[in-house]
């Protein structure tokens, strides 16, 4: 081995030697060109030296190799030969110093393979990972082979099995697997009840024909259930087919139009890799809820505890029938009859809708049904003090408890109310929810994934335009004439908040819960003047429209420095960017403490609901947000920016 070293050195040496002499000769040509040939012939040379010295160095290891395979592992190698699968001996380095004939003949010939380090025979390139538990899989050539190895005290001894045949089944296992999808015309009783009874049963044939002819590419079946709803079994291979293409079945179903300003749409809900039928269909269930909860139009996939979503690019279709509200009342009243008292709370930093639905449920639980009721509210935190303000000023403040004071409320037979949000994460008080053992939640914002799932009574209406509409109508059914002209202008301001006066996500039910708290005395000068803002905070939000850039028919705008009320003027900015020409929608972030915030409206063209969960964050089609903690305002927006570029958000249809 010595000699080796030494002829490994002086090889070195020569090619560095010869090297150095090349472009000596190439810089002397300027000079001499005698001078230039003489250093260009012994540079040759010298080159030619080393190459020829590498190539005896590698015959000569190989064969040294070979001898010592021959006369130091002559009894091993007759064993490992009898071995029908290739088998190495390895050095103290991972270096192959012997192998027997089935690994030359499946591999690499020993000729070839003798010296060679055992890296390059593993797709993982790690030769330690052949001594763990269950070896490691690799690929050499066109086979794959699962690697064991074994120690020993000067070396080890490494087999590689066959797994070709494994491998191929394994792969058709999983291709074959099967998946169940549920699949729901989401407009079916709308169509039914604005159309003829042909002209919906027309409808009705396209759509199953549709979906006939989507089932009919895979190897699956369909059947037809009930409500307007169809039950797909197919292979896991198909449902990847369906995901590569984003479910093109949605826009299909959408291309079937009812009149000018409606559409048929379908949802989609999927579950695959359970270990059973029964399970896959209870995934299917799942997702499906999670579609039609984050609006409809959309397919939802589910594998385990993850989801993928695809479409999800139409505004909502209103729900006109109150039956379900009715009903969600009466389940409630029965709960709160079964309480000591009731907390109810919305979500961190509170609007107008959030306090503005908790005063009504505060109604409606201490005036209807008689049960002691507060509300939880961070007085520092809200962006509603124009509305606690008026309450404080009515001699009401005793309505509102903080964190503390909610706590020593507390008792096994406490009820929960969670209106405006249905995330654990962006409730006002994690602390209170998680020693709350009855929970209720009442809340518009489309589904998202990371949801409360211990409520009592879930009332989820994607459809509704606010929180504060849902609670106007539970109102009604929970007790008559319980609220006052303070509690219905409280209510009417978070509508009018949400829906931008009456502009966006207003239906036939938003106009009717507006009438009601107007007959019970919500006056419309006075909560106009709930929305009156100071004037820095209205400096700012003209600092923020003016400095906002436009991308991608994206106006974005950016507050680097903390700003006083910057929550509220952000907010408002966000919608006066909406009213720039060619704007579909409009993203305002700002920095509190190290968190870069986005407030993010659109008028339905884009849906920034989805932009937002790309992000982290939610909320609804046209007004959401997010948090990016510890990241600089530079970083958050080539986020925002990139996630616009690469994805389009740009084909949101109207259905009615």
């Amino acid at each position: 081995m010595r000699k080796k070293e030494n002829k490994n050195f002086v090889c070195a040496l020569l090619g560095i030697f010869g090297l150095a002499m090349l472009v000596m000769a190439i810089l002397s040509i300027r000079f001499s060109l005698l001078i230039f040939l003489g250093e260009l012939v012994m540079a040759l040379v010298a080159l030619l030296i080393a190459v020829i010295s590498i190539f005896n160095i590698r015959s000569y290891v190989t064969k040294v190799l070979n001898g010592a395979s021959r006369k130091l592992f002559k009894e091993e190698k007759r064993t490992i030969d009898d071995i029908r699968v290739p088998v190495a001996i390895l050095g103290e380095h991972y270096e192959l110093l012997a192998v027997n004939q089935c690994f030359g003949e499946r591999i690499c010939p020993s000729d070839k393979s003798l010296g060679t380090n055992l890296s390059q025979y593993l797709s993982s390139g790690n030769p330690e990972s052949v001594f763990d538990d269950n070896g490691t899989d690799t690929c050499y050539g066109d086979n794959w082979f699962i690697v064991f190895g074994v120690r020993h005290d000067a070396g080890a001894i490494v087999y590689f099995i066959d797994d070709n045949f494994y491998k191929s089944n394994s792969d058709e296992y999983l291709a074959s697997r099967p998946v169940v999808g549920i699949v729901a015309f989401d407009n079916k009783d709308e169509i039914e009840r604005e159309t003829e009874d042909g002209e919906a049963s027309k409808i009705t044939v396209e759509v199953e024909q549709a979906i006939v002819k989507w089932v009919s590419s895979t190897t699956g079946f369909y059947k037809k259930i009930s409500g307007g709803r169809y039950i797909v079994v197919m292979e896991e291979r198909n449902i990847r087919k369906f995901i590569d293409e984003k479910f093109k079945i949605l826009d299909d179903i959408r291309s079937i139009r009812i009149n000018e300003r409606m559409n048929a749409t379908i949802s989609i809900g999927v579950g695959y890799g359970g270990s059973s039928y029964k399970e896959n269909e209870q995934w299917a269930r799942q997702a499906l809820d999670m579609a039609l909860g984050r609006g409809g139009d959309q397919a939802a996939v589910k594998k385990a505890e993850s989801y993928k979503f695809f479409g999800g690019v139409s505004k909502g279709i209103e729900k006109r029938d109150k039956v379900r509200t009715r009903v969600i009342a009466s389940t409630l009243s029965n709960h709160i009859n079964n309480s000591s008292n009731v907390i109810i709370m919305g979500h961190r930093y509170s609007d107008l809708d959030a306090v503005g639905a908790a005063v009504g449920m505060w109604s409606a639980v201490s005036k209807g049904l008689h049960k002691d009721a507060y509300i939880l509210i961070n007085r520092e935190q809200t962006l509603a003090k124009s509305l606690v303000a008026s309450f404080d000023r009515a001699g009401l403040s005793e309505m509102f408890r903080s964190e503390d004071e909610a706590l020593d409320l507390l008792n096994d037979k406490s009820l929960l109310i969670i209106v405006d949000t249905h995330s654990p994460n962006f409730l006002e008080s994690k602390t209170i929810y998680e020693k709350c053992s009855r929970v209720v939640v009442i809340d518009h914002h489309r589904m998202m994934v990371n949801h409360i799932d211990k409520a009592l009574v879930f009332y989820h209406e994607p459809y509704a335009s606010s929180a504060s509409e849902m609670t106007a109508e539970l109102v009604q059914y929970l007790g008559s004439d319980t609220l006052s002209r303070l509690e219905s202008e409280a209510l009417l301001s978070g509508i009018m908040l949400d829906t931008k006066n009456f502009v966006l996500r207003t239906g036939v039910r938003t106009f009717e819960a507006a009438a009601y708290l107007r007959s019970n005395g919500a006056d419309t000068v006075e909560v106009k003047r709930l929305f009156s803002n100071s004037i820095d905070t209205y400096k700012v939000k003209y600092k923020l429209v003016s400095e906002a850039e436009i991308f991608n028919n994206c106006a974005i705008a950016c507050a680097d420095e903390e700003i006083p009320d910057i929550r509220i003027a952000s907010a408002q900015a966000a919608d006066e960017l909406l009213g720039i020409e060619n704007v579909k929608a409009s993203f305002v972030m700002y920095r509190t403490a190290k968190t870069v915030n986005i407030s993010a409206r659109s008028l339905g063209d884009m849906n920034v609901q989805i932009i937002m969960e790309a992000l982290g964050g939610g909320g609804h089609q046209t007004m959401a947000a997010c948090q990016l903690e510890g990241e600089s305002m530079a970083e958050a927006r080539e986020k925002l920016v990139s996630i616009i570029s690469d994805r389009d958000f740009n084909k949101v249809k109207p259905h009615a």
